[in-house]
């Protein structure tokens, strides 16, 4: 769909790596690795994005890091966009907002780190859910999709003590898990 107003795949893979998840930072050489694409046609795009705006550079060691902009003027709206192509914003609308006692949702996975895959990575927190009821919200949304979506279904203990995420990305919290997550810490 980017495809049709975003010609170059290069920038459309920076845009989803740096504004999905807005917290992450990157090199040179590992979005070359990361990508499979050649270090000159990643500059030239990290370059158009940095004059741009979209992107902040800044040099750590011998190595410049680079990150989303949150203050651009229209850092939302880019993010709204990439959430709605990858399908985030349908899995707020059709399963998060759907389940009862569901205190937190996170994506894992290659979305979580802005890759763009073909299947999306759920953890949902919460005690008591019904695991049925989330397969049935699950696989409708499958269908919207075109995506798989793997769901793990977690209580608050097994997220805490047993669960460690790689890559992990919040998109739906409730207040009440908030507040207790700080008790935590």
């Amino acid at each position: 769909m980017l495809e049709n107003l975003i010609t170059s795949k290069t920038r459309i893979k920076l845009l989803l790596k740096f504004f999905l998840n807005y917290q992450t930072t990157c090199h040179l050489r590992g979005l070359v690795t990361e990508f499979g694409e050649s270090s000159n046609s990643i500059r030239m795009e990290l370059l158009k994005l940095e004059n741009a705006g979209l992107l902040i550079s800044t040099l750590k060691g011998n190595k410049k890091l680079y990150y989303a902009n949150t203050n651009y003027p229209f850092f939302d709206e880019i993010n709204s966009i990439l959430k709605k192509v990858v399908g985030i914003d349908l899995i707020i609308e059709q399963i998060t907002s759907q389940i009862e006692n569901l205190d937190a949702a996170y994506l894992t996975g290659d979305i979580a780190v802005g890759k763009d895959s073909k299947i999306i990575e759920l953890a949902l927190i919460g005690n008591f859910l019904d695991q049925e009821y989330v397969n049935s919200l699950i696989k409708k949304a499958e269908s919207f999709l075109s995506r798989k979506i793997n769901c793990t279904i977690l209580t608050h203990e097994e997220m805490i003590q047993n669960y460690k995420f790689k890559n992990i990305l919040l998109i739906y919290e409730t207040e009440q898990y908030s507040i207790s997550k700080l008790s935590n810490i």
